[in-house]
C-alpha cells in the first residue's frame, strides 16, 4: 500500500506546478487493465496512436522509486500529443505550455497494471478563454476512450465464439 502512496506521490511530482485548484477524485482518470504490463502498454500506445496522437517519449519513472528503496520495474510515463496542435497551442497560450504534451502514468501491481492521468477538464478552471474549452473536451474525450481500450482490451475474449 505504502508504494501505491509513492506512485501516486511521484505522479504528482512529475505534474507541472498548477494554479490552486480543488483536489477531488474527477481530477484524475484512472484504468485498471487486467493485463500484465507489457501488453497494457502496448495497447497504451495502439489506443494513443488511434487516436491521432503521436508518443513523443517514455520516460522510466522506476530507477528513482528503486533508489529509494521500493521494488519495482514497471512504471513508465508517456507524453504524447498532436505535434502541431501542441506548437500552435504553445505559441498562443504560453501558460499552457508546462501542460504539454499529454501524459499517463502507467504501472503493474501484481498481475495488473493501472493508468493514470490528470482529467483535461481540470485545464478549463485554470484557462478560462473559451476558444480552449472545446479542447480539453476532445482531450476528455479522447483519454476516456484511450483509457477504455486499455482496459477493455485486458477482457478480450480468448475462446471460441459464444
Amino acid at each position: 500500500m505504502r508504494l501505491r502512496a509513492l506512485i501516486a506521490a511521484a505522479f504528482v511530482a512529475l505534474a507541472p506546478a498548477a494554479p490552486a485548484a480543488p483536489a477531488a477524485a474527477q481530477d484524475l482518470m484512472i484504468a485498471r487493465s487486467a493485463q500484465p504490463f507489457p501488453e497494457a502498454m502496448t495497447a497504451l500506445q495502439a489506443a494513443i496512436a488511434a487516436r491521432g496522437y503521436t508518443i513523443s517519449r517514455v520516460q522510466r519513472v522506476d530507477v528513482g522509486l528503486e533508489n529509494r528503496g521500493y521494488k519495482t520495474d514497471k512504471y513508465r510515463v508517456v507524453f504524447y500529443g498532436k505535434p502541431e496542435e501542441v506548437a500552435r497551442l504553445a505559441a498562443a497560450y504560453p501558460d499552457l505550455i508546462p501542460f504539454l504534451p499529454l501524459s499517463v502514468a502507467i504501472f503493474a501491481e501484481e498481475d495488473e497494471t493501472i493508468l493514470v492521468t490528470t482529467n483535461p477538464a481540470l485545464y478549463a478552471g485554470m484557462f478560462p478563454q473559451p476558444e480552449l474549452k472545446p479542447v480539453f473536451a476532445r482531450w476528455e474525450q479522447d483519454l476516456v476512450a484511450i483509457m477504455e481500450g486499455v482496459r477493455k482490451a485486458g477482457h478480450a475474449w480468448l475462446g471460441p465464439e459464444p
